[in-house]
């Protein structure tokens, strides 16, 4: 039986430099939750959880933190199953069907390819049964089955052994033993998203069909245009969350990156559309869900968060919107993720930080060391409350981790783009090695007209033209240095100074 809760809540951000006399309008931000019992008992807990309306002021009038009004009937506990909810794994738009692709999410390693003698992207589990070489590794075969490197074992869609190599044909048909096969999870695409189900035990095989991935509709509107985009996180999943659920750090943390207008000027915010948890019914369970969704919207801000590690995290982001269809028309993906990551960077160190003394101080006690007395911090007490009843402050990663994080590494690899962001997304990568080509040929061209130059003798080419051979060897000189430095702060680390900011 399935217990959900909905929280809806409006909020208003604070302005760096408010106009005066501006009246602060609140953008929305919807928050659904679902919790699975582990009992499987026929009693259901239903608790209706309220917030009031919290805005972000600047005031430290202290105030006990917001907590919600729960009204409960159970007869026993119930506590949050992690590992039953559907999980994204990745955006369409940055798979390649040519070759499989590995993630980790929940902890577990798996792989995602395209199976094109069924046309559906499959997810397995990233081990080949042989000898437990990653099948990440491997490649699709001529045939469209999933081949692991290693021997050569050669896999289906349902995860059967289609071949081995080093199995005597005139021998036992060792590969229609149920040990040769390969671990499945079930998967589907919604949304241009690929989902999957973080359990290959059979009883999950037609999970689908009880219970679906949240849909949301703007990513199927054809009215709508949207710009997806993904990004590793070096911080935990209950620090991403707390992160997107509190817009009173913006006007700070992300100081210089937009004009200060956007954030006085409420008409720029869009509503936010967040999971905090990658599940929720259908039809989102909340007569107050059912009224908004119902309004049109000319915009809207998506965020799907994704526990992939004790201490790392994958958000996956969009920005449907009927209206400036043409932009994206004109302008490349790549150069959108350019502000989307430096969005992303300008609070990512101290973020990382804050995790690890949250740790040392332990999840649970959260809120004995971080002081939260104004109604700004409702969204995050009320999340840090959730978290820990239903989950015991923190993930629950089963076996997989012991809940340490890994230790800090130095600034320049902590904010790395290339692995966390270029190397997943396939406008990027493009982008990368077309601006990496053209720099090479400016220094070719720049040399070659040097040459030409100093091999020409006097008088066969005017000083006018020597000159002019020159000026465009420097320029393209220039611009090549120009363009190394560009690629460097766009496609590998870009480091932020708030202090000059």
């Amino acid at each position: 039986m399935e217990a959900s809760s909905f929280l809806s809540l409006h909020l208003s951000v604070i302005p760096t430099r408010p106009p005066p006399n501006h009246p602060f309008e609140k953008p929305i931000f919807y928050l659904p939750f679902t919790r699975q019992p582990t009992s499987s008992s026929s009693s259901i807990c239903r608790i209706k959880t309220k917030f009031k309306s919290f805005s972000t002021v600047s005031s430290t009038e202290p105030i006990d933190p917001p907590a919600p009004e729960v009204e409960i009937q159970k007869d026993q506990e119930e506590k949050f199953d992690w590992f039953s909810q559907w999980y994204p794994v990745a955006p369409v738009c940055d798979l390649d069907k040519r070759v499989p692709h590995g993630k980790k999410i929940m902890g577990l390693d798996v792989v995602v390819w395209w199976d094109r003698n069924e046309s559906k992207w499959q997810v397995f589990d990233d081990t080949c049964p042989h000898r437990l070489a990653p099948l990440s590794e491997g490649r699709i075969d001529q045939w469209g089955r999933l081949q692991c490197v290693y021997h050569g074992w050669c896999f289906g869609g349902t995860g059967d052994c289609k071949f081995i190599p080093q199995a005597h044909p005139d021998g036992p048909p060792v590969h229609t033993f149920k040990k040769a096969c390969a671990a499945v999870y079930p998967s589907t695409m919604q949304n241009n998203i690929v989902w999957f189900w973080p359990s290959t035990n059979p009883q999950y095989k037609d999970i689908l069909m009880k219970k679906k991935p949240p849909y949301i509709s703007e990513l199927d509107d054809p009215s709508f245009t949207s710009l997806m985009g993904s990004r590793e996180i070096p911080y935990g999943y209950e620090i991403l969350i707390e992160n997107l659920m509190d817009p009173a750090h913006v006007p700070y943390a992300h100081y210089g990156i937009m004009p200060d207008q956007v954030w006085a000027d409420s008409k720029f915010i869009p509503p936010c559309l967040f999971y905090a948890f990658p599940s929720l019914k259908e039809d989102l369970g909340s007569e107050n869900t059912s009224s908004v969704r119902t309004k049109k919207r000319k915009s809207l801000l998506i965020f799907i968060c994704i526990p992939v590690s004790p201490g790392n995290s994958r958000l996956i982001w969009s920005f449907p919107r009927n209206f400036g269809v043409w932009i994206d028309r004109i302008v490349p993906r790549w150069m959108i993720h350019i502000g989307q990551n430096l969005i992303l960077d300008s609070d990512l160190y101290l973020l990382h930080l804050e995790e690890r003394k949250i740790h040392d101080v332990g999840p649970p006690n959260w809120q004995k060391d971080c002081f939260v007395p104004t109604k700004s911090d409702g969204l995050v007490v009320g999340f840090r409350k959730w978290l820990r009843k239903y989950a015991g402050g923190q993930i629950d990663w089963g076996t997989k981790f012991s809940g340490t994080l890994p230790p800090t590494p130095p600034k320049q690899q902590l904010m790395d783009r290339y692995w966390s962001h270029v190397v997943n997304c396939s406008s990027c990568s493009v982008a990368l090695k077309g601006l990496k080509v053209l720099e090479v040929a400016l220094q070719v061209i720049s040399i070659a007209s040097i040459g030409i130059v100093a091999a020409t003798k006097q008088g066969v080419m005017s000083m006018a033209a020597r000159t002019t051979v020159v000026a465009m060897a420097v320029l393209c000189l220039a611009v090549s240095k120009w363009l190394s430095h560009f690629i460097y702060k766009t496609f590998y680390f870009h480091d932020y100074n708030h202090a000059f900011r």
